[in-house]
């Protein structure tokens, strides 16, 4: 029943952007717009993003994650963390796999949700796109206040999920 209703929806979109062309439906012709440049934003980052993340968990290994990421790991986990998600490309599309990757090799939790939090406000090019137009000084409060937020909320739902024996949801 769900898989007929998830068609049936697919099936009603397309069939609303086709008559939106032929009838010039201006909102139906903005999401058309609005569908084919994120699909070819998607299209330019998404294959490159996965053969980068399928080497990131074939050369890197499961020890290394475990050393410096692991349940063992010091407060440089987290700086590690912040480290990796500010050369993450793609946002959170990639993060999300990237972290799964660091689960199964062994990562912290309370570490991969800094990683998730921080790829979403650290990524380098967005700094510097964000520093020249609000500035420097702008940048460095956001980050200064969002950084410790981040890390105390991740330790916080780590330890949580931790100890109510989470599980992962396999489909």
């Amino acid at each position: 029943m769900k898989k007929i209703l998830k068609i049936s929806i697919f099936i009603f979109y397309f069939l609303f952007i086709g008559f939106s062309l032929i009838f010039h439906l201006e909102s139906g012709e903005l999401i058309a717009q609005n569908f084919l440049s994120f699909a070819f934003s998607m299209l330019k980052i998404v294959p490159v993003a996965f053969v980068l993340i399928g080497l990131f968990e074939v050369w890197v290994k499961r020890e290394t994650i475990e050393k410096h990421l692991g349940d063992n790991s010091s407060w440089l986990g987290f700086l590690w963390a912040i480290l990796l998600s500010g050369t993450t490309v793609g946002g959170l599309y990639v993060a999300f796999p990237i972290a799964a990757v660091l689960h199964k090799k062994g990562a912290k939790l309370s570490v991969i949700f800094t990683y998730l939090g921080a790829s979403a406000i650290c990524r380098i090019p967005m700094m510097i796109f964000e520093s020249s137009f609000l500035g420097i000084k702008f940048t460095l409060v956001r980050l200064l206040v969002s950084l410790p937020l981040i890390i105390i909320s991740s330790v916080i739902m780590g330890n949580i999920l931790t100890k109510t024996n989470y599980a992962i949801a396999r489909h």
